[in-house]
């Protein structure tokens, strides 16, 4: 157990395009309900975005870390309940990754379906960085750091969090003790994942909405454009809603997304749009969109224009996760036969106790 009792949750989203409408609903709605009953260490993986650098390639991933901190908090994350940091800020977790690194084996990066899927589109046989390779031990580390009890995941994400179990494990059996606390999942219900709107068999991703127009409504859209989106999303080659025979997958997902940000039921959406034509329910689905979509933004540029308070925010967010990372890592470095880790870095005091020091 944490502070104050709470379980801790560990979660992050990479600083690769723009948040959309699938990870608000999926991930960031969901931190927001949660924060009173978990203790939340939720951060931007910048770093992470640096495995396929053809995609960042003059993007500032600075000023897109800072645009997403500022979207979770206008989506409804209290930096005082929540600890909100970009991942590159706490520099302990780069150090832990290269641990990580060290007790994974190749074989089971290999297998890693974010090497495959990721690879297909960066190139491998080109040759695509070996961090792309490597990201599952980074990921394991920003897990660890933080002694996390839960990361919530949906279904197409449980592997990540099994290879950091699975490296957890043999960290401690490789180096003896209990270093790393071995997470759980928290599975996510309805809405873990939002397909794309443009082809709703595949999940709703921020790499493909920066290629395709359409796929993917994004968070800071203007609420035209997100409703154009909807109303061109793909549906059915039938005339009507039927809930007689199984939805179509473009149907089951623009009711999903409706039922998500309305908090309702199928129950409800079969007596509203059984038989009902497609323009129906797209008109639906973008007006609660609009709605949500206009809350948000205004909250984030109230959080955008006080430029100071983000730094601040930012600071406390980073002072927050380091107090712990650097705890962590020098207990992993003690754990390996190493020397401690530095005790200031930016003019930060070392968070250890004196037999954690040099």
């Amino acid at each position: 157990m944490t502070s104050a009792g709470r379980k801790r949750v560990l979660s992050g989203i990479t600083a690769t395009g723009r948040l959309h409408i699938g990870n608000y609903i999926g991930a960031i709605s969901l931190w927001a309900d949660n924060q009173d009953q978990y203790e939340n260490f939720l951060f931007v993986a910048d770093l992470h975005a640096l495995t396929i650098p053809e995609v960042v390639a003059g993007e500032s991933l600075r000023a897109r870390a800072e645009e997403i901190i500022a979207l979770y908090i206008a989506c409804g994350i209290d930096p005082d309940l929540s600890t909100l940091f970009v991942q590159s800020d706490v520099p302990e977790h780069a150090q832990l990754g290269w641990l990580m690194i060290c007790a994974t084996p190749v074989s089971w990066l290999e297998r890693s379906t974010q090497f495959k899927t990721k690879g297909k589109i960066a190139d491998v046989d080109a040759g695509v960085g070996a961090g792309l390779l490597c990201y599952p031990a980074l990921q394991a580390a920003d897990i660890l750091m933080y002694d996390a009890d839960y990361v919530p995941v949906g279904e197409d994400q449980h592997q990540h969090v099994e290879m950091t179990r699975d490296i957890a494990r043999r960290f401690n059996s490789l180096f003896g003790g209990t270093t790393f606390k071995v997470p759980d999942v928290l599975a996510r219900g309805p809405g873990s994942r939002i397909m794309g709107l443009d082809d709703p068999t595949a999940k709703m991703s921020k790499s493909v909405a920066a290629r395709q127009p359409g796929h993917a409504v994004a968070l800071l859209d203007p609420p035209d454009r997100a409703r154009k989106a909807i109303m061109r999303a793909v549906t059915d080659s039938q005339p009507a809603v039927s809930f007689d025979a199984p939805l179509a997958p473009g149907v089951d997902n623009l009711l999903t997304i409706l039922e998500c940000l309305t908090g309702t039921t199928r129950a409800h959406s079969r007596e509203r749009f059984d038989g009902a034509r497609y323009g129906a329910l797209k008109d639906a689905v973008a007006d609660v969109v609009a709605e949500r979509l206009t809350g948000i933004q205004a909250r984030y540029r109230e959080i955008t224009d006080d430029r100071p308070r983000l730094a601040r925010l930012l600071t406390q967010g980073a002072e927050r996760a380091r107090a712990i990372a650097a705890r962590k890592l020098a207990q992993a470095y003690r754990a390996c036969g190493l020397r401690s880790p530095a005790r200031h870095y930016h003019g930060l005091p070392f968070a250890g106790s004196a037999k954690d020091r040099p």
